[in-house]
C-alpha cells in the first residue's frame, strides 16, 4: 500500500466529509495512515467508549506522522466533575494535539464541566462527545452552551456499545438534525457510534464533517481486535476522496447521493438492476380535506428504482445503491409535515430518488390505507437524462492516481 495524500477541496465552499479512524497505537496509526484515513484518533477500545491511552504512545504516533495527518485522542470516560475534567485535558493539551475528543453525560454539572474549559478552549481544538444513548436528556441548548464556550466541535456517539450502533438510537433522520444544528452554531460535527459499511452512504447525504470508526476497521467487527487493512480500505472506498482539483465548481454535488459518490463502470453496457421497496407503511399528515388536517394517516409506499450496474461481479456497498436510502428519504420527506396530495407526495420521492446519478428509471406507488374499504391513491412513473447524469461523475483517488 501507498499513503494516499488528503486534499482540501470543498463543494460549494463546504470541505467534504472525512475519515476520523481510531487507533490505539503505532502500528494501527500506520495502517489507517497508508489506508488514507483524514484524521488519526488515539484511545483504547478495551477501556470504554473513549478510553484514554498512555500520552506516551499519543507523543509516539504524533512523532510518526509528523504532520501530515491531524491527530486527535480522546480524555477517558470521565466523571462529570468540572475540575478532574479540566485537569485531564489539560494534560493532553499539552501534548499539542489537533483536536481533544471529551465525554460529556447528561448531568446538573454539564454547564459547569463546559465552562470549566473554557480556557482551554481558546488555545486548543475541544470536541464535545455526547452520547445517543442519552440523546434526550441533554436538553435544547446544546449546541448553544458549547459554542459560547468555545468549543470546536461536537459529536455523537454511543457510550454503551453493547446496545448497538448509532442507527439504533437515532433515526436518519434525527442524525441529519443534529449535524445541521450544530454546522448552523459554527460547530465542527461528528457522527461515530459503531458504524458499519452500510451506513456510511444514509448518513452521508447529511453532510457530517467526518465520520468516525473503530469496529469496523476490524476483522468481525471486534472494535477490541487490531485494525485490519482490508477493513480499512473498504471503509475508505465507501467514502468519496477529498479532491484536490479536476471538478468544475458548477456542479450542485447535493444533487448527487451519498456525496456523489459514483464509480467508475468498469466496462460499458452493463445494464441495469432493479432495486424495490416493498409494502413501506408510514403513518402521514396528508390530504385535502379539513377532516384530514392535524391527524396522521397510513400511507403504503412501493418504490422500484432501475439503477446502472457498474460491475459484473458486486462485491461491497461501493457497487450498489441501497434500499435503505430510498426508506431514508421517505421518511424524511414525510417528517416534513403536511402535504395536500398524494400525487405531490409521489413526486417528492420520485425525484429524491432520482438524485442518485446511478438511477435512470423510477417508479413510485403512493397508497393511502384509511379513506374506505379499499385502498387509494397514485402510481407515477419518472425517468432521467442518462447521457446528463453521466456528467456528474467524479473521478476517484486510489493510491494516489486518478482515475476517470
Amino acid at each position: 500500500m501507498h499513503a494516499r495524500q488528503s486534499f482540501s477541496f470543498s463543494c460549494g465552499g463546504k470541505p467534504m466529509t472525512k475519515m476520523l479512524a481510531s487507533v490505539q497505537n503505532r502500528q494501527e496509526a500506520e495502517i489507517v495512515f497508508e489506508s488514507g484515513a483524514d484524521i488519526i484518533d488515539m484511545k483504547d477500545p478495551g477501556n470504554g467508549a473513549l478510553g484514554a491511552v498512555d500520552l506516551s504512545k499519543v507523543l509516539e504516533v504524533k512523532g510518526f506522522l509528523s504532520g501530515r495527518r491531524p491527530i486527535s485522542a480522546a480524555c477517558g470516560d470521565l466523571p462529570m466533575h468540572p475540575e478532574t475534567i479540566r485537569r485531564t485535558v489539560k494534560e493532553f493539551a499539552a501534548a499539542g494535539l489537533d483536536y481533544i475528543k471529551i465525554g460529556l453525560f447528561p448531568s446538573g454539572q454539564f454547564d459547569a464541566c463546559v465552562t470549566a474549559l473554557r480556557p482551554l478552549a481558546l488555545h486548543n481544538k475541544l470536541i464535545a462527545v455526547v452520547f445517543a444513548d442519552n440523546w434526550s436528556d441533554y436538553g435544547e441548548n446544546l449546541f448553544e452552551t458549547l459554542a459560547a464556550s468555545g468549543f470546536h466541535g461536537v459529536m455523537i456517539d454511543t457510550a454503551d456499545k453493547s446496545k448497538g450502533r448509532l442507527l439504533n438510537h437515532l433515526s436518519p433522520d434525527q442524525i441529519g438534525k443534529f449535524i445541521g444544528n450544530g454546522q448552523s452554531n459554527g460547530l465542527m460535527v461528528g457522527v461515530a457510534g459503531s458504524l458499519e459499511a452500510p451506513d456510511i452512504s444514509r448518513l452521508l447525504t447529511y453532510d457530517p464533517d467526518f465520520m468516525g470508526f473503530r469496529g469496523a476497521l476490524c476483522a468481525d467487527l471486534d472494535r477490541k481486535a487490531s485494525i485490519d487493512a482490508l477493513a480499512t480500505v473498504k471503509i475508505r472506498g465507501l467514502i468519496p476522496e477529498v479532491l484536490e482539483q479536476g471538478m468544475p465548481a458548477s456542479v450542485d454535488y447535493k444533487l448527487l447521493a451519498a456525496r456523489g459518490y459514483f464509480p467508475e463502470p468498469e466496462e460499458a453496457g452493463l445494464g441495469t438492476d432493479k432495486i424495490f421497496v416493498r409494502d413501506f407503511v408510514l403513518p402521514v399528515h396528508i390530504g385535502a380535506y379539513r377532516f384530514e388536517h392535524g391527524k396522521s394517516q397510513k400511507v403504503r409506499f412501493d418504490v422500484t428504482a432501475e439503477v446502472l450496474r457498474v460491475t459484473r461481479n458486486p462485491e461491497d456497498m461501493r457497487h450498489v445503491v441501497s434500499y435503505d436510502l430510498i426508506m431514508d428519504g421517505i421518511r424524511a420527506i414525510v417528517a416534513e409535515g403536511h402535504v395536500e396530495l398524494a400525487e405531490t407526495l409521489a413526486e417528492q420521492v420520485a425525484a429524491l430518488v432520482l438524485r442518485n446519478p446511478r438511477v435512470t428509471r423510477v417508479s413510485v406507488r403512493a397508497e393511502k390505507l384509511e379513506i374506505g374499504p379499499g385502498g387509494v391513491g397514485v402510481e407515477i412513473e419518472r425517468t432521467r437524462d442518462v447521457k446528463n447524469s453521466a456528467k456528474l461523475r467524479f473521478a476517484q483517488v486510489h493510491g494516489g492516481r486518478k482515475s476517470s
